[in-house]
Order: structure tokens, then sequence, then C-alpha cells
């Protein structure tokens, strides 16, 4: 089976640069590449080439960085390529230009933020998207209850598949392959004997970085040996110098305690940061998805706090690897929570290898990887939604019963009568059919079929469906237009009693025309 995974427009993948869905890729592709033919679709970068093929996997990029310059170059992709699943993450309003491209394809979408809110798509675009999806990978129950709320009729489709971590790179200070990383950091750093609190994260107001700083000055009074690392910059490499950066910089300076401000530190560097710290704190202000620094803190052994939004305390156990601090805005929250953990050095410790436990157990790729293959597939047995009425009559005009009618058919309203078929020459061997189809109202509704071929058929045959009696009749045109009429009378009425199921065969041709329709129609 082919599969495209399509990436956000914004950074590459892999992720050279960082990025919470571009790691997240990175770091499943090895398992899923086990089992399918995968193509991954991004954007272009300096550092790598416009195709290249790594261990199995295939990776395509276009232009990007401007959504709609991105959506032209990957429908022109699709367009030109076949996948039998189409895998788009985070972007649900590529979904129908996808469609429209691809419209044999099975669509699933995973969601890494809240991007199903009514500001960054259109209801209706919306409402449209979820039909023509088969399932919905969330990163958090946060996530999955933002659509649910908004879209209920999605709620089925959606499946929380929490984010993984490599627990071989992310490791503990302690770590033999980690000690020495460990002690020269802190020592170039002018950290050596100090209790080491990090954040990492971009240096952005809803990060609520300032606030850890403000909690600085009373913690400093309780703790004399702390010391403070800040990772990350404006926006991942982007080293610009922002009003809010400026701000926390000029908090920092008032500290009595170092501070240490790394910048922007590439994605295959981070791990040696948490190994030098001791205590992991996620500032978040806002309703985020649910950060991926809490996994490589897990990983990496470190007792976390972290902050009562969005789905942030999710992989929290409180008082197992970690606490969470409610209010978000308050210094002085911070302050208890950290004195809370800082106080108690066996908690600490306790909670730094409960986490890395779950970091090995709960939020490895493996994990992800299968949950990720079962969403997909499902997917592949997915279908769309039943017939409405007027396509099933549309669905009947397509099938061309003139070239597809029996040369015996007997349609009766109560039950079959095999008396009633003339057939000399093979009427032991001719096998019948009967589907069910309960009355519903006051009017005379055909019960059954019994559709009865053989190619030597002395009498031609018609059908009177009001009478449900055979005629015999000599113009086989007019016998074929009342037998279909028939029919489409009868498949209107299985519709709605919901028994598209009793007519496997119809059912499976009325979905292949309509698919056809669909394209044609856009």
């Amino acid at each position: 089976m082919k599969i495209l995974m399509i990436c956000t427009e914004k950074l590459p993948v892999p992720a050279v640069l960082g990025g919470a869905i571009q790691t997240y890729i990175s770091g499943a592709l090895p398992y899923l590449s086990k089992h399918y033919d995968i193509t991954v679709l991004g954007i272009t970068d300096p550092s790598l080439p416009d195709k290249e093929t790594i261990s199995g996997v295939h990776y395509v990029r276009v232009p990007g960085q401007i959504f709609e310059v991105y959506r032209e170059a990957v429908v022109r992709y699709v367009e030109s390529n076949e996948f039998d699943l189409i895998h788009i993450f985070n972007r649900p309003r590529l979904v129908l230009p996808i469609r429209k491209a691809a419209p044999h394809s099975k669509i699933t979408l995973s969601m890494h933020n809240d991007m199903f809110k009514r500001e960054k798509i259109d209801p209706e675009e919306a409402n449209e998207a979820l039909n023509e999806i088969a399932g919905i990978v969330t990163v958090s129950d946060y996530i999955g209850n933002v659509i649910r709320e908004l879209y209920p009729q999605a709620s089925s489709k959606i499946r929380t598949i929490y984010s993984g971590v490599d627990h071989n790179r992310f490791l503990p200070g302690s770590h033999p392959k980690m000690q020495s990383i460990r002690s020269q950091l802190r020592k170039d750093h002018g950290l050596e004997n100090k209790t080491v609190i990090l954040f990492a994260g971009r240096l952005s107001p809803n990060k609520g970085v300032d606030k850890l700083v403000r909690a600085l000055p009373e913690l400093s009074n309780k703790f004399k040996d702390l010391a403070l690392v800040i990772v990350g910059s404006k926006w991942f490499s982007q080293e610009d110098t922002t009003d809010f950066i400026a701000y926390v910089r000029a908090l920092s300076k008032k500290l009595p305690v170092p501070v240490v401000a790394t910048g922007f530190v590439s994605p295959d560097q981070i791990q040696n940061w948490f190994a030098a710290a001791d205590i992991f704190v996620c500032t978040s202000i806002w309703q985020e998805p649910l950060a991926r620094v809490h996994y490589e803190a897990m990983a990496a052994g470190l007792p976390i706090i972290t902050t009562a939004r969005g789905g942030n305390p999710e992989v929290i156990q409180p008082g197992e690897n970690g606490l969470v601090v409610e209010n978000a805005e308050d210094p002085a929250a911070f302050t208890e929570k950290i004195s809370t953990i800082l106080s108690n050095k066996p908690l600490m410790k306790q909670m730094g290898e409960k986490g890395r436990q779950l970091a090995i157990k709960e939020y490895n790729w493996e994990r992800v990887a299968t949950d990720i293959l079962e969403v997909w597939k499902a997917a592949m047995n997915w279908s769309t939604e039943a017939l409405s009425d007027e396509e099933a009559l549309e669905t009947v005009e397509d099938l061309n019963i003139e070239d597809s009618i029996p040369e015996t058919a007997v349609i009766v309203n109560d039950e079959l009568n095999p008396k009633t078929v003339t057939n000399k020459k093979k009427k032991q061997e001719n096998k019948k059919s009967r589907v069910q189809n309960e009355k519903q109202n006051t009017d005379s509704v055909t019960r059954a079929v019994d559709l009865t071929v053989d190619p030597v058929v002395e009498n031609t045959i018609s059908i009177s469906k009001s009478e449900g009696r055979l005629l015999k009749g000599s113009d086989p045109v007019s016998q074929k237009d009342r037998f279909r009429e028939s029919l489409r009378d009868m498949l209107r009425q299985s519709i709605r009693n919901s028994l598209m199921s009793s007519f496997p065969e119809t059912a499976t041709m009325a979905e292949t025309f309509r698919e056809s329709r669909r394209k044609l129609r856009k």
C-alpha cells in the first residue's frame, strides 16, 4: 500500500530546524516504513535536496512558507501521483483540494493544534472536510475535545495518540553516556554545584517564561544554589530580538542567580541541555495542545512542573512524575510548586525516575507508530455516508440496467412463487436470491426479488410491480424498461429503510459510480 504523508508549510522534514510535527514524523517513520511504501511531502530547505530516499522513505520537497503557495504545489504533486491513503498533518484546509486531486484515496488527518476553530477554517468547509476524512489523530484529548465541541458528528473518527520520544537519545545526566556532557556544559557556563532549572521553548509571551524569571527572587531566598537555563529563541532558528525577549533579558539581569540564555539549540544537541538540568519547568499560559518538551524531560529523568493549560497536564501524574500549576499567570504559583520539589530530594529523584519509566513504556515511537497503523487500517475499510435517495436514483441511472437484466426475473408481493417461472431446460440448476424488505407504510411494496439467470429462455417475462404478477410480452425493450423502473422503486425503498447492506453487489456498484460522479462534478 502506498502512503503519502503531507507535512505543514512551516518547517522541513526531517526536523533539521526542529518543530513538534516534524519531530513526530521523523520519530514514527522508521516503524511505519516497515509496513508500507511511504512518501513524505514537505517544504524545500537549503540544506536538503528536493528529492531523496532515506531508509526506504521517499522525501519530496516543494516551495512552502506561504500556505496558498504550498497548497498549489501539493495539489499538483498529488494529481500526478497515486496513493492508497493520504495522511495530512495539521491542515484541514488541505482536505478538500486533496480530495479533488485524489478522489479515490482514503484521507486521514493528524491534528497538533486547534485548527478547526472558526477563525482558522470556515465551518462550511470544515463540515465538508470532515465528511471526506476517514480518521483523525489528535496529540491530546484537549485537541480532540475542541473538535468534538465544534463538530460532534466527527467524534467517532477521533483518536488521541500521544507523541513519543527517543529515550535512547534523551538520557538522564547520570547515565554513562551523558555524564561527561553534563559536566562539561555545566563547567562551560558556570553551573557547577548548581541546581539547574530548565526552560526550553519559544521565547514568546504565550510561553510564559517571564513568569518563571519573576518566581526566581523568592526561590533564591530559599535555595542558595539555584541557576536558570533558558533554551530557545523567537522562532526556532530565528534569533531576532523581540520586545518580549528584551523584557525577559532585562528581568534576568536583576536576578541574584546565574541565568544562561542559549538562544536556538539545534535538535541534535538539545538533549545535552536536558541532561545538564535538574528540574524542568513549562510555563505556558496559552491553551497549548501538549508541548513535546514534556516527553523529552521525562526521558531525561527530570521532575516536571507544568501548567493546567490545554493538553499539558495530560501526561503528568501529580506527585508521581511532576506537579501542575493551576494559575499559570501567577509567578508565586510556580514558586510554590518548584519549592515543593526542591525541598524534598527523595521526591525529586523519585519523580525523575518515574518520568523516565513512563517515557520508555508509554511514550516511545514504536507505540506511536503502532497506533497510527491501526488508524490507517481502519481508514482503508472506511466508506462514505449512506447514499441519499437522489444519489441512489442517479446511481441506478448509471448502472446501465438494459445491459445487465437477467433473462428471467420475478417480483411478488408476499413470497417467492417458483411455479410462476417457466424454465423448461435448467429449472433445477438455477440459483435464487431472496432479499427481504419490511413493509414501512400502507403502500404495497415489493417484498422480494428472485433473479434467475438462464441463457436459454422460451418466454419473455415482464413485471407488474403494482399487481406483483408475471406478464408475458413480446417487446424486450419495453419489458426491460418496466423492470428497470421496478428496480429503481425497490432500491429507493431499500435505502429509506437503511437496508443497503441487503444488496451488497448493488451497494458496491453504487459506491463506485458515486465516486466517479463526484469526480466529474468537481
